[in-house]
């Protein structure tokens, strides 16, 4: 399974806004600037995040993003699916019933596919494991450091 490079990103955000702590929001620029990408692309990306209900946004100059709850109420599953959506990562288009297939009645397909099957199995076990983990898991998980680094470059920043 690949994962576009949004995830990545709005991971670390929200990471970010958890350690950071205020009811501020962060702009975009600053949000951008502390991973080197692209602002506009950012901003898409965190808007899906505020759809979702994970960040809030405030718009204008001094405007930009915040958690919108607690780190503990939020699942790596819920940013993975404002991310990239909801949608099945195996999607099957039943090639079984095409070319040789094509031949056989159609009760014999009258059952899931056992590929189907195994890929839905597997993928709904990586998802349980997203939705059992928070945003405050990864803030507890991660080198004290880093987030004393985070802190320390958005106060330089201003």
């Amino acid at each position: 399974m690949r994962l576009g490079e949004g995830v990545e990103w709005t991971l670390h955000c929200c990471l970010t806004l958890g350690w950071l702590e205020t009811d501020e929001p962060v702009s975009t620029a600053k949000l951008a600037a502390t991973f080197d990408l692209p602002p506009a692309y950012l901003n898409k990306r965190l808007q899906t995040l505020v759809r979702a209900g994970v960040l809030s946004s405030t718009p204008g100059a001094r405007g930009g993003f915040r958690l919108a709850r607690p780190p503990e109420k939020i699942t790596l599953m819920e940013i993975v699916a404002a991310t990239e959506g909801a949608e099945y990562a195996f999607r099957c288009t039943e090639i079984r019933q095409k070319g040789a297939g094509a031949e056989r009645p159609a009760h014999e397909f009258q059952r899931q596919c056992v590929i189907t099957t195994a890929m839905r199995k597997a993928e709904l076990a990586w998802r349980r494991e997203l939705a059992s983990q928070t945003l405050a898991d990864m803030l507890a998980a991660a080198p004290v450091a880093a987030a004393e680094r985070t802190r320390d470059w958005f106060d330089r920043v201003g």
